[in-house]
């Protein structure tokens, strides 16, 4: 950093203001209120990593949280870098596990890679993203640079990691590969010389090592911004594929909508936070406005076409809302409805509705279902056997009974 500190000026205070919208953690702010101020006045870009593992072939909203992020840096004019881990998937991330987590083969890695890039174009603009895969630089260091690189980290800082920590005392076994991990992670923003790493809640310690390693290496840190990690559609867990709470970025218009459409009002405005791009004086706005009164469904269906289109089309979105309004046109959807919790999932379609309280028995559970009054998020249920995964569903029996029902 220079000695004498730059002024900040309001158009960086402005820009700080945007990177910090929704965001867990900026470390250190005052480091990066200079950078910016330096990116001002020199015209230069900074150089802002995002680093992510193939360790499945799609991209779900809850990683688009800090692809938001990266894609305002970019319209804020800094350089962004996607950097697809494929050496740091081989190793496997194991951040906040309580057991090694299974490394996965470097045909399983390629396969995953080939779609993350399309998928994350969504978000980011393609042809100002730098793309990188930190095999580049990772695969020629050899035994003799790996040996090298882990001699500038103790192994006392390694275990002030919390799920190091935690695993050790427990009597669960970690194995030595588990420390390259954030060794090898730290070592890609010194060979990208980022200004700015991004990362989940859950990435800190991984993030902070990269921060440790440039000082090593001569370079100046790279501050570190943390977003936190986003709720699935049952609000209660973060966002994963195996938890069943997931939206995913290439689903269906009107697969997008419903989902969108099934979590809960409160969680609505955590979505909108975090996910939408409008301003906050924007959604502030409408938070008061649905406090003084007005229609919470509204406010979601803004949200739903606001997600819709930015991953299909302005049309798409608007059909998804009008199949999505077709489908209750018979009997609307209460504002109010009973919220209940059941599970575990997966659990039958006749055991959902009897815990629901939409069915008395078994039986009749059974008849609603074969004479096609049971509808899940608006789809017409005709498998009595039908097994639903863990989420959040608004299930309806006949014209008039509703329920909103979350299984975990």
């Amino acid at each position: 950093m220079p000695s004498s500190p730059l002024p900040i000026t309001p158009e960086v205070e402005a820009d700080l203001r945007i990177v910090k919208r929704g965001c867990d953690e900026l470390l250190v702010e005052s480091e990066f209120a200079q950078k910016l101020a330096r990116s001002h006045q020199s015209g230069q870009p900074l150089r802002i990593k995002l680093g992510l593992d193939p360790t499945a072939p799609d991209i779900h909203l809850g990683h688009t949280v800090v692809l938001n992020k990266m894609r305002q840096l970019q319209d804020l004019g800094h350089q962004v870098i996607f950097l697809i881990g494929d050496f740091t998937s081989m190793i496997g991330d194991p951040s906040g596990r309580n057991a090694t987590r299974p490394p996965l083969t470097a045909e399983q890695i390629q396969e995953n890679a080939k779609t993350y890039y399309a998928q994350a174009s969504l978000v980011l603009d393609p042809s100002r993203t730098e793309i990188r895969y930190n095999s580049e630089w990772c695969d020629p260091l050899g035994a003799r640079g790996m040996i090298q690189l882990a001699s500038r980290y103790t192994v006392a800082r390694m275990m002030e990691r919390e799920d190091f920590t935690r695993r050790f005392k427990g009597g669960i076994p970690i194995s030595v590969h588990e420390f390259l991990y954030p060794l090898m992670q730290g070592y890609d923003s010194v060979a990208l010389k980022a200004d700015l790493e991004l990362g989940g809640t859950d990435q800190k310690f991984n993030l902070l090592v990269g921060r440790e390693l440039q000082k090593e290496y001569g370079q100046e840190p790279q501050c570190v911004l943390t977003m936190p990690l986003l709720e699935g559609t049952d609000g209660v867990d973060k966002m994963s594929k195996s938890k069943g709470n997931y939206i995913g970025i290439t689903e269906s218009p009107d697969s997008m909508f419903g989902k969108l459409m099934s979590i809960s009002d409160t969680l609505m405005w955590r979505y909108f936070e975090l996910l939408s791009f409008r301003s906050i004086d924007e959604i502030t706005q409408l938070e008061r406005q649905a406090q003084e009164g007005a229609n919470p469904r509204d406010m979601k269906v803004m949200l739903a076409q606001e997600i819709v289109a930015r991953f299909h089309s302005t049309q798409a979105a608007h059909e998804a809302l009008a199949q999505f309004e077709a489908r209750f046109r018979d009997g609307a959807i209460p504002d109010d409805m009973p919220e209940v919790q059941a599970g575990p999932a997966p659990l039958g379609i006749l055991k959902v509705l009897r815990e629901a309280g939409l069915a008395a028995s078994g039986a009749e559970a059974q008849r609603n279902v074969e004479q096609g009054g049971v509808r899940v998020d608006g789809t017409r249920i005709e498998d009595k056997s039908l097994q639903l995964p863990a989420g959040t569903y608004v299930i309806q029996v006949g014209k008039r009974k509703f329920a909103r029902v979350t299984l975990s």
